[in-house]
């Protein structure tokens, strides 16, 4: 009888995702017990909980893309269509779902709040499938709200609640850089009758090949490690790619001139305290040089993803403060455009 060989870890990333020899991952959470609940799904509800109710729906048979929605309740006297927001998880392109705690906890006052639809994504990761294709995803995300608009498919939600000519995107971390990208990609399409409004990158994951001054100097937290930073990068990018690849490094030498690109209004989030905020700040800088509509909103004193912890976001309440700002700030400008 032959004994089936045991797999043998190759590699493992700061409590998030172990990597065997026979090509297969594991993300179950393996870090500090009292962080395990913002990694665990929270099941679609179609009933009204807190003014809120999720849904999850396949987009394409083909792939099985699925999308998780947010509808609000509907307040007293409001009779509009809602803008939609269009939301891309982050995770370093090789860990978390779109229905995990820490997204729902976020993004159901997201849509209470701000009176929007969430479509929140669920991306394809890394390793199994490296880029482009969470980027390929959340434009066929963008492509379906065109094919729900134009009355080509149907989801009640989104067919008569949405307001199909206020489309945001918005993107947590990785998140951020696939607003970037299909911000970009969607500037060479007809979309109509959907109309890009804006994007909202939260704290992206723009950096170098080169360490820069902030990944030497600010803290590393369970949300943000350089060992997260490096090895989900090198587990996600093409093959022979590093950094300074156009989807991680927009603003650098291989990325396209910002220049030529035709994107939406963006508002860049930024955490002073971010490992990675130099590289974001320099993104920032040459969006300006490239004459782009681009507004900074930076939480200060904030390290990566802060508003993800529900655990520090209700104990600290700075951290709960500077959680309704940033929501505050985003609302603003779904108001503005």
């Amino acid at each position: 009888m032959v004994m089936a060989q045991e797999k043998k870890l190759v590699d493992s990333v700061s409590g998030w995702l172990r990597l065997y020899d026979d090509g297969s991952v594991d993300r179950i959470w393996t870090g500090p017990l009292e962080f395990k609940f913002m990694a665990e799904p929270v099941p679609a509800h179609e009933q009204f909980v807190d003014g809120v109710a999720t849904r999850d729906v396949i987009i394409d048979d083909k792939s099985g893309l699925r999308v998780r929605l947010y509808l609000p309740e509907p307040a007293p006297g409001e009779t509009g269509k809602l803008p939609v927001l269009v939301h891309f998880h982050g995770g370093g392109f090789c860990i978390s779902e779109a229905n995990w705690f820490m997204y729902y906890h976020v993004y159901t006052e997201f849509a209470r709040s701000a009176r929007v639809i969430c479509v929140s994504p669920y991306l394809r990761l890394a390793p199994e499938n490296r880029l482009p294709a969470a980027m390929d995803d959340g434009l066929s995300s963008l492509l379906w709200l065109q094919s729900l608009a134009k009355g080509d498919s149907h989801e009640p939600w989104l067919s008569e609640h949405a307001d199909f000519n206020r489309v945001f995107l918005i993107g947590d971390s990785s998140g951020g850089n696939v607003v970037h990208e299909v911000a970009a990609r969607a500037g060479n399409l007809d979309l109509s009758p959907v109309r890009l409004a804006g994007g909202v990158p939260i704290h992206p994951g723009f950096v170098r090949s080169e360490r820069s001054r902030s990944e030497l100097e600010k803290p590393q937290t369970p949300f943000l490690t350089l060992d997260m930073l490096d090895k989900f990068l090198s587990l996600a990018l093409p093959v022979g790619s590093n950094k300074d690849h156009p989807i991680t490094c927009p603003m650098g030498e291989a990325a396209p001139p910002l220049e030529g690109l035709k994107l939406p209004p963006i508002l860049l989030c930024v955490a002073s305290m971010d490992l990675i905020v130099d590289t974001e700040m320099e993104y920032y800088g040459a969006m300006k040089k490239a004459n782009k509509e681009v507004e900074l909103f930076v939480s200060l004193g904030m390290t990566h993803s802060f508003y993800l912890n529900k655990v520090a976001v209700d104990s600290d309440p700075n951290t709960g403060k500077q959680t309704r700002d940033l929501i505050a700030k985003v609302k603003e400008f779904i108001n503005k455009h």
